[in-house]
């Protein structure tokens, strides 16, 4: 069965500077995993061919579709804080764009599909750990409606990648709007090559934000969607673990899902990735991290904002200074939504912030305590019930302003029963490794409706014991 690929690649048509073109290296046995049906549907190919022997060839980098023209893309960033002119996709080839039955434009790329010039001494391989992890978790992040790149598809490789130890080796299939970062325009800035990053500047514009007249605008731009994705990941608890600017898309789409995890037990200062060893990606410092972020994506963009740089700098300042402003807008929506609030009050913000500190004080579980509001069982996820009671009978009375169906739809559409907890992930990795995939199936098929949970998946909402408790998450590359 033959796999067919309608490619219309624009980033290839880019000057040679942006990448290096080269396939994917081979792998030794290609096995499959899954392919998300759903989404290989909406990107107008055949889930069965893709199933094929001659579909897991491609997905796996063994054979290259009619019409691709792969390559790795080159960029930069700020890892930690710590400046690297030259990142690049180290262990990922972009095989081409293709637009999807809704006329979107989407990149499809293979993860662990061996070295490319960029690796810096990598493998470039990947193994069966984290091609699951970012498969069951960017499709829960879909899910919740949370802006985000997808998951078409993850193959074995019948070889062994060294890590800690020896593991299976994996190759995992992304979709994105695109892999543009801020990084990218920082690779460009760095060499003070303005011909590029105005090109780079003029496809970015086109491909994700038309409405875009310059670059001034452009950053205006990704300033609102950077604001509207992360105000949405904290309404549910996530934390990315590695908000470096190489992780940070100009779409506005979650990108990296390394060390990523969602809280059990709320609090602010929760870190789980093992390398952000002094809490700069914590739950509460990504809108702080994001503004630094985007301050890094104003620099690069100073070259393209006119011959007057104290007028550019002047400009960018303000619009990077607006963020902080836009961002609380977008977090104070997310949780009055949580809490059932249509309309604006003026003690709304404090009214989510008191929960939040009880929250953290009392040990709630973040996701269950929010959906308990929609029964009356959220006072039990505390281990005081009664720093509960206090704080309710001030939220009762605002919500008597509102439509009471209304504001239980909006409650009920904005907090999921269930989400990608770290010791499901675990153990559906662990399942995995010793050759049974059935945890996997489960939790991605559960993640797939986290508002509407089956009885049968009713386990899925459980916190975890304290011998299931995931203290660190670790990147795996």
């Amino acid at each position: 069965m033959g796999v067919s690929f309608s490619f219309d690649n624009s980033y290839a048509a880019l000057p040679a500077r942006f990448y290096t073109k080269m396939a994917p290296a081979p792998v030794a046995r290609p096995g499959l995993i899954k392919v998300n049906h759903a989404l290989a549907e909406a990107l107008g190919l055949d889930p069965a061919a893709l199933e094929s022997a001659a579909g897991v060839a491609v997905l796996a980098g063994n054979a290259v579709p009619e019409g691709a023209d792969p390559l790795a893309q080159a960029y930069a960033g700020h890892q930690f804080g710590g400046w690297s002119p030259q990142l690049g996709d180290g262990r990922a080839i972009l095989l081409g764009e293709v637009i999807d039955t809704e006329g979107n434009r989407r990149d499809i790329q293979l993860k662990g599909s061996g070295p490319t010039p960029y690796s810096r001494m990598g493998d470039g391989r990947a193994w069966l750990g984290p091609v699951l992890r970012e498969y069951i978790v960017s499709e829960a992040m879909h899910a919740l409606g949370i802006p985000t790149t997808r998951a078409l598809a993850a193959v074995t490789t019948g070889e062994t990648v060294l890590r800690e130890r020896p593991y299976p080796g994996a190759v995992f299939t992304r979709v994105a709007a695109s892999h543009i970062r801020v990084g990218t325009f920082q690779f460009f800035a760095a060499r003070g090559d303005a011909e590029a990053l105005q090109a780079l500047a003029d496809h970015a514009i086109a491909r994700h934000h038309p409405q875009a007249n310059g670059a001034l605008a452009l950053l205006d731009a990704v300033i609102a969607a950077q604001a509207r994705l992360v105000a949405a990941w904290m309404g549910v608890g996530f934390i990315h673990g590695v908000m470096n600017t190489d992780n940070t898309t100009i779409s506005g789409e979650t990108i990296d899902y390394g060390p990523c995890a969602f809280m059990d037990s709320y609090h602010p200062e929760t870190v789980y990735s093992s390398i952000d060893q002094f809490g700069r990606y914590a739950y509460n410092r990504q809108p702080d991290i994001l503004l630094w972020n985007l301050a890094q994506l104003a620099t690069a963009l100073l070259p393209l904002m006119g011959e007057d740089r104290e007028a550019a700098i002047e400009a960018a300042t303000a619009s990077v200074h607006r963020f902080p402003g836009l961002f609380q807008a977008e977090w104070l929506a997310v949780f009055r939504r949580k809490l059932g609030l249509l309309t604006d009050g003026p003690e709304d913000a404090a009214l989510a912030q008191d929960l939040l500190a009880r929250m953290a004080a009392g040990q709630a579980d973040f996701t269950n305590t929010f959906r308990a509001l929609l029964d009356g069982g959220a006072r039990d996820q505390f281990l005081e019930p009664e720093a509960f009671d206090a704080w309710a009978e001030g939220w009762e009375a605002r919500r008597k302003t509102e439509d009471p169906e209304a504001s239980r739809a909006a409650m009920a559409g904005a907090n999921p029963a269930v989400i990608p907890r770290n010791h499901r992930v675990e153990e559906a990795i662990a399942a995995a490794l010793s050759g049974d995939y059935a945890p996997f199936e489960r939790l991605v098929s559960a993640l797939a409706t986290p508002f509407a949970l089956a009885d049968g998946d009713r386990d899925l909402t459980r916190p975890p014991t304290e011998n299931e408790v995931v203290r660190q998450t670790f990147c795996g590359t």
